[in-house]
């Protein structure tokens, strides 16, 4: 009986091998120790130890392996290593489909191929489609890219990937935030979706907006849906200054250093200053904000404190976080609102205007080419009148934010206006180029935008 029953195993297991044999398609497999039985109808093979399961190009180990023969899948345990061209998967457990060559595990897996390593608490691979979708704390990594997100879908052929949910991606220098990411191992081209942020850590500078583009071979990046820009900085004395910037569009170059581009409808507040323009560019490591004029756009329009400058082009230079100089070239004017009396503006227009500034305070003006100016006058904090003057230069020395020198150079002329014509006629003393812009950014609204960014 016993000799009857090993012969008939014998053939039972015989004709399985050679149905796999005449099949390509169908799962060959070896090992130290094979076991077969019928479960629920079905042919079914436990084979143990040194396990090794052959399908056309595909080949895993493991070291237990439970084969169902009918729908040609298995289950595989212990040390499983699945292998397919340069693709290698590895984890504790799984089951591979056969019919339609699909490894699943729902234990932690890793896949390698190339250069990149592909890790998740559980996730599958068709090698057929060359098509991986990984879930939970996935782990991307390769020679230029430092991936973790909820899920992952990884394409072989186009070497794609595409994650979503938490989405970080790390460098060196900077990490970035999507709710969903695409990336393409080829081009180094990326998209990001939804909630994005690109955080620099070391500069305390964050960017915000809803969309990504970013072409490593071009070297540019760009961030639009109302990107939003913050760097806190902390000052010498201890302090802190906060830097805000808002625009249609942000695009940071990487032939251009550290600087990044604001463009359309820029709004940038930063202590005492503030500004409206279209086209502005930060230079972090320089220490540097360049505006600049765009044709067929608004002149760019700064404010400081009482003061409101407009010209051209606009250059902030900063020392230590602090205001150093402020450069106005081409239709520079320069206007500031006396508090006490209404509509009594001090003026001055030229070619140029060069601001000066000690620890944050202005000490100097000059102004450069076809100067001409406006300045109330007073005498005892009484009203006195104003001068009218014209010049080739002009040079004007601060104490404390008031007036101490003034000096006139290239045939400078002056003219007194009384202060009895002057009493209730001050819109008649302007300027060719005066213009009061009332569309000042509010600080207000630039830390709530941040807040909600920071907390949604």
């Amino acid at each position: 009986m016993q000799n009857f029953i090993k012969i008939s195993l014998i053939i039972l297991i015989g004709s399985i091998l050679s149905y796999a044999q005449d099949n390509p398609t169908r799962l060959k497999i070896i090992g130290e120790s094979l076991k077969g039985k019928v479960v629920d109808g079905q042919n079914v093979r436990e084979v143990i130890g040194n396990v090794v399961i052959t399908q056309e190009d595909v080949k895993i180990t493991c070291n237990k392996a439970i084969q169902y023969i009918s729908s040609n899948n298995a289950e595989l345990i212990g040390n499983v290593v699945i292998t397919q061209d340069s693709v290698v998967i590895k984890t504790d457990k799984g089951r591979y489909f056969g019919n339609i060559k699909l490894a699943f595990s729902d234990s932690t897996v890793n896949l390698t191929n190339k250069g990149m390593d592909l890790t998740a608490d559980k996730g599958n691979y068709n090698l057929n489609t060359k098509v991986a979708n990984f879930f939970g704390n996935v782990l991307f990594k390769d020679s230029t890219t430092n991936l973790n997100s909820n899920k992952l879908v990884y394409k072989k052929k186009d070497e794609i990937i595409i994650a979503v949910g938490n989405v970080q991606v790390k460098d060196t220098s900077s990490i970035v935030k999507a709710d969903s990411l695409i990336h393409s191992r080829i081009t180094k081209f990326s998209e990001g979706f939804g909630k994005v942020a690109i955080e620099n850590p070391d500069n305390n500078l964050s960017i915000f907006g809803n969309y990504l583009w970013d072409n490593k071979e071009e070297k540019l990046s760009k961030i639009s849906g109302n990107p939003f820009l913050i760097q806190i900085e902390k000052l010498n004395d201890g302090t802190y200054d906060t830097l805000f910037i808002k625009s249609k569009l942000m695009e940071a170059r990487s032939d251009s250093g550290s600087s990044l581009f604001a463009i359309d409808s820029v709004k940038i507040v930063r202590g005492n200053f503030l500004s409206n323009n279209d086209y502005t560019i930060y230079n972090r490591e320089k220490e540097q904000i360049t505006i600049l004029k765009q044709e067929e756009k608004k002149t760019p329009v700064l404010w400081y404190e009482n003061s409101q400058i407009v010209g051209d082009s606009i250059y902030i230079n900063l020392d230590s976080n602090k205001i150093k100089f402020v450069d106005i070239i081409k239709d520079a004017i320069l206007i500031s609102e006396d508090s006490t009396y209404e509509f009594r503006y001090n003026q001055i227009s030229g070619d140029t205007i060069h601001l000066s500034f000690d620890s944050g305070k202005l000490n100097q003006t000059k102004v450069r080419g076809s100067v001409l100016s406006i300045y109330y006058l007073y005498e005892e904090n009484e009203p006195n009148g104003l001068l009218k003057s014209s010049a080739k230069n002009i040079t004007i020395e601060f104490e404390n934010s008031k007036v101490t020198d003034v000096k006139m150079f290239g045939t400078p002329i002056s003219e007194y206006h009384p202060e009895n014509l002057v009493l209730n006629n001050e819109k008649s003393f302007t300027l060719p180029s005066f213009v009061i812009y009332a569309d000042k950014p509010k600080k207000e609204e630039f830390k709530l935008k941040f807040a909600q960014q920071k907390f949604n």
